[in-house]
């Protein structure tokens, strides 16, 4: 059997259109690689087309996921179907306007300077929220999900929680700064109205590709961590299933499970972590002492909670 058949019996139950909006945006992020290439426009210090290619595949793993989480309830699958069409098309209306103004060389978010802009921003944002809402019912859903395996039946739905969670912190990015309501108080319009960076103005110094900022707090970075949430750990349980014919004690799915909630609760912990730093404005490469400090007894919690898992006798 070759692999692409392989892949196919292993998803033939998935749910359809949101399989091929994963593929789909798989091959557009490889069209935004070669776009990087031959553009080399920059916008606010980061090149243009680095956030067309961020949204190709972290929508290329949502969808993904989602597309083999309906194929798991036994019950409100239509339910859920019906609603995962409507992500994809939300998505893809969103995705083209955010392409639209990566090829006129503008900001897609926050964008206020033009009527156009502006009115283009508005959409997305009235689209941002139709997502968060579909994405919350499906969430509910997911607690029917059927699983034998319980380190996964917990891993999907501690995973889909966080990831609303993480979603949801997108909307601290949509206040104003202090200096965009000055502007106003002044009588004036500012052309941008909020920002991804906390304590300096967006753009300057950044990570590569990902555009986080390196001298002041970045509220992507938690919004990005909280929404994966959804594909590690399931991934943890997976990887916790793969290693048991090799490790006695995991071929215990009680001790999976303990493991899957001890890394669960890390996640959650480093999530707010990052989200406590990014609004003190402080940079992700550039932790203080109280950042590391709380890093350091987060490590220490989920390494002894790891530890009682797996050496704590099962009754």
């Amino acid at each position: 059997m070759t692999i692409l058949a392989d892949v196919r019996s292993r998803t033939r139950g998935w749910h359809r259109p949101s399989a091929l909006a994963a593929a789909t945006l798989g091959v557009v992020a490889v069209l935004c690689v070669a776009a990087l290439i031959v553009d080399q426009r920059t916008l606010e210090g980061a090149p243009i087309w680095a956030k067309p290619l961020k949204f190709a595949v972290s929508g290329a793993l949502y969808f993904a996921t989602w597309s083999w989480l309906v194929s798991l309830l036994p019950r409100f699958r239509r339910t859920a179907s019906r609603l995962t069409d409507f992500l994809v098309l939300i998505f893809a209306a969103e995705y083209v306007l955010l392409v639209f103004q990566a090829a006129r060389g503008r900001a897609s978010h926050f964008n206020n300077a033009t009527p156009l802009d502006a009115t283009i921003y508005n959409v997305m944002g009235k689209m941002i929220m139709g997502l968060w809402v579909a994405t919350l019912v499906l969430t509910v859903l997911v607690m029917f999900t059927k699983l034998e395996d319980r380190a996964s039946f917990w891993a999907v739905r501690a995973g889909a929680v966080l990831s609303l969670v993480g979603i949801s912190l997108g909307i601290l990015m949509t206040n104003p700064t202090a200096q965009q309501l000055a502007q106003w108080k002044t009588g004036g319009t500012p052309d941008m109205v909020g920002a991804h960076t906390v304590g300096l103005e967006d753009g300057g110094p950044s990570l590569p590709i990902l555009g986080w900022s390196t001298v002041a707090g970045d509220l992507r970075i938690p919004h990005f961590v909280g929404m994966h949430a959804l594909q590690l750990l399931p991934l943890l349980a997976l990887a916790l299933t793969a290693l048991a014919p090799r490790f006695t004690r995991l071929r215990d799915d009680v001790v999976r499970t303990r493991l899957v909630l001890v890394g669960a609760a890390g996640y959650a912990g480093l999530t707010a972590l990052v989200t406590w730093q990014a609004l003190r404005a402080q940079s992700i490469v550039h932790p203080d002492a109280a950042t590391l400090g709380a890093f350091a007894l987060l490590v220490a919690g989920v390494a002894l909670g790891a530890f009682a898992a797996v050496r704590v006798r099962v009754r």
